[in-house]
């Protein structure tokens, strides 16, 4: 197998000749990672649940974990789903890379389809599992929504959408999302939307494609499945906790494939990470945090203050050349939106003449950034 380098990687290939003015403290804004501690009730439970490291772990999962995702999913997007319709996962990322490789291990000539620009490891399933791959293409014209091509889903094995939209702040609505439902039924693929910021929104609660499928009458989830994560929620990536949920048909299956694949969380972190997802007045607060921060880069460079997320995908004349002249002069790091994307069919790179800005510091440190790229913008 031949896997892409990470979109990181290219960055430091970029980047590596420079040297940053020093007369800056470096500021990187490249990374989707929460500069923010972790919550004190969330360590403390880590703390005193250490002698709970004797014990294997399940692999599906603790039920202290299982019913907190479970009343999570109730709470929020106000769907009840039973115990066999959510799998506790290690993250989201594992999922992403085998849970491709699990459901298209049968098909002789696998099709998959995703959001482009994307988070790579679509792309490294679909080069694990030898699929043919339809772009999804986000671009100004289409107001950063995939459009729809039923020609071309009614091959597709496997469509991965990714709402709110890493790197876009794109969001559809429930309406949309439905309509996606619709077609998975219609053209018999499993549609998976990864969820992993939908806590992150300013106003309105983003929804669920959860909610999308009960919306248009989909009451067993046919064919519907979502991943999210407390990774950005709760300031936690280090926990490993997500979930899939939605067809109990397939998860059934997928759920013999993880035995296998030796990816169960340790007891000590499904313990934080049941505190972490009871919990909901700590992901207001970090809300509270990205709104702040979308509202000063509104203020300081005239960007729309979106829906969802904590990104910020800014237009600019030549993304490469941006991002190491603002390297070089403020000592800042973006991330060209190229290396987060790829050609269409047309010969087009979605992500050409975007970078991805991650309002992920603090407010006195978000502002002392967005203030340099202003600068740089002017110059």
């Amino acid at each position: 197998m031949k896997f892409e380098p990470y979109p990181f990687e290219k960055l430091n290939n970029l980047l590596k000749n420079i040297m940053p003015n020093k007369e800056y403290a470096p500021s990187a804004l490249t990374i989707g990672e929460p500069q923010f501690d972790t919550p004190d009730f969330i360590q403390k439970s880590l703390s005193q649940s250490t002698e709970l490291l004797k014990k294997y772990p399940k692999t599906g999962g603790e039920k202290i974990l299982r019913d907190a995702q479970r009343d999570f999913v109730k709470k929020r997007f106000e769907v009840t789903i039973s115990d066999a319709q959510i799998i506790p996962t290690f993250g989201t990322r594992e999922v992403l890379f085998n849970f491709p490789q699990f459901l298209l291990f049968d098909k002789e000539s696998p099709v998959m389809a995703y959001t482009n620009p994307f988070y790579q490891i679509y792309e490294g399933a679909a080069i694990a599992t030898r699929s043919k791959v339809i772009h999804l293409n986000l671009n100004e014209k289409n107001n950063f929504k995939p459009e729809i091509n039923e020609d071309e889903l009614s091959s597709c094995d496997l469509v991965i959408l990714n709402f709110p939209n890493n790197p876009t702040n794109s969001t559809l609505s429930l309406d949309e999302l439905g309509e996606w439902v619709n077609l998975a039924l219609k053209h018999n693929f499993v549609l998976l939307n990864d969820e992993c910021y939908s806590e992150i929104y300013t106003e309105e609660k983003i929804p669920s494609l959860l909610e999308a499928s009960l919306h248009v009458g989909n009451k067993e989830f046919k064919n519907t499945l979502v991943i999210n994560s407390i990774s950005k929620r709760s300031s936690a990536p280090g926990l490993r906790s997500g979930f899939i949920a939605g067809d109990d048909k397939i998860l059934a299956e997928y759920m013999k494939y993880r035995t296998y694949v030796g990816c169960a969380s340790p007891l000590p972190l499904q313990s934080a990470a049941a505190a972490a997802w009871s919990d909901e007045a700590h992901v207001q607060t970090s809300r509270e945090i990205y709104k702040r921060n979308f509202i000063l880069a509104n203020e300081i460079l005239g960007t729309e203050i979106p829906k969802a997320t904590f990104y910020i995908w800014l237009k600019v004349d030549n993304a490469l050349e941006f991002t190491k002249k603002l390297y070089k002069e403020y000592n800042v790091k973006v991330l060209p939106g190229k290396f987060l994307a790829r050609k269409n069919n047309n010969g087009e790179n979605p992500g050409i003449g975007f970078v991805r800005i991650a309002l992920v510091e603090n407010e006195e440190k978000t502002k002392d950034a967005l203030k340099r790229i202003k600068e740089c913008l002017n110059a």
